[in-house]
């Protein structure tokens, strides 16, 4: 009898713990407002050099790069005689970056431009037709 008694007192336990955490979820999903992203257009843009860049310019040329608003700080990319940035394409394009550069000293340098036929390419390595895809899409669309 008394066996009966404590089972019964944890299963009715356990069954409000379960109740209360189902209702905070429920809670906290109808009242959280959706996440708002600073979603920034992100793009990526060349410098070629026309001489190869020692680890002097290389600070140089980041220390400049850095100094042009809309460039991400922490995403500047110096190889051989390429710098590599990304910028945000809502504050700056990569002709204005180019243009603030050699303003600030006079490299011998051209800004990279796409060829026509790549630039229309679809880049994203997502395959947006994918099931993984798109399940993770609607989790997200139902927790935002």
């Amino acid at each position: 009898m008394r066996t009966n008694k404590i089972i019964k007192k944890i299963l009715w336990s356990g069954l409000i713990v379960i109740l209360l955490f189902i209702g905070i979820l429920l809670f906290h999903i109808i009242t959280a407002k959706p996440a708002v992203y600073e979603n920034p257009n992100l793009q990526v843009s060349r410098i070629d050099f026309k001489q190869n860049i020692d680890s002097a310019q290389a600070r140089q040329i980041c220390s400049d790069l850095r100094s042009i608003k809309g460039l991400t700080s922490d995403s500047i990319i110096v190889k051989r005689n390429v710098v590599v940035y990304f910028h945000n394409n809502k504050i700056t394009n990569s002709e204005k970056v180019y243009n603030e550069l050699m303003r600030k000293r006079p490299y011998e340098a051209q800004r990279y431009i796409l060829p026509a036929h790549l630039a229309s390419k679809e880049v994203c390595p997502v395959n947006q037709n994918s099931m993984s895809y798109k399940l993770s899409r609607k989790v997200n669309q139902f927790f935002n």
